[in-house]
């Protein structure tokens, strides 16, 4: 029965933004679905399908960015995770395996395929740990360098492509919000 109350109460001011957008003639294909469905369940609140379908929309969009700003670069996406991470290190550009795997959350089999391959590529090198003679360092080669920073570049081009319509106190504001509901996953809320 709260629930209910809530939705009431909510549902005014969603269909107060979705008048502010049909008027400024803003509409997406979000909006579309959201009004089709509360047309057919208008005892639901679609506010999390307002937000989350965008993000999701949004999410295939950066996808599309991040692999075509990638491949101009030749590397692959799972390359560009531990690339960037021996790079965000600083000089000498060297992680642990162990630090490697903290930093792209992959298991320890894949890690080392990835290592490996990336060997062979020349865009890293393994070299002994020398505080521990039983470990290894990666390092990122000067190729490895050289390829991630045109990504990086690449990368950050085509993000701002996708950014273009927001302001800087947008963007600011858009980045607070998303951080706030992050942390409350990575807070295990």
């Amino acid at each position: 029965m709260a629930d209910r109350g809530r939705v009431a109460r909510e549902r005014p001011r969603n269909q107060s933004l979705t008048r502010d957008n049909d008027r400024m003639g803003a509409t997406d294909e979000v909006d579309r679905i959201v009004a089709a469905w509360r047309t057919q369940r208008a005892d639901l609140d679609f506010s999390p399908m307002e937000v989350l379908s965008r993000v999701d929309r949004l999410s295939r969009h950066l996808d599309r960015a991040r692999r075509e700003a990638f491949a101009r670069t030749d590397i692959e996406p799972w390359e560009w995770d531990v690339l960037s991470a021996l790079r965000r290190a600083g000089e000498p550009y060297q992680l642990s395996p162990k630090q490697l795997l903290q930093q792209t959350l992959v298991s320890s089999g894949t890690m080392t395929n990835r290592i490996d391959k990336l060997v062979q590529r020349g865009l890293v090198q393994r070299e002994a740990d020398p505080g521990d003679g039983r470990s290894i360092l990666v390092t990122l080669s000067e190729q490895g360098r050289i390829r991630v920073d045109a990504a990086i570049t690449r990368l950050m081009d085509a993000e701002a492509e996708l950014l273009r319509t927001l302001s800087p106190a947008e963007r600011t504001r858009l980045a607070a919000l998303l951080r706030h509901l992050s942390l409350g996953f990575e807070s295990g809320a």
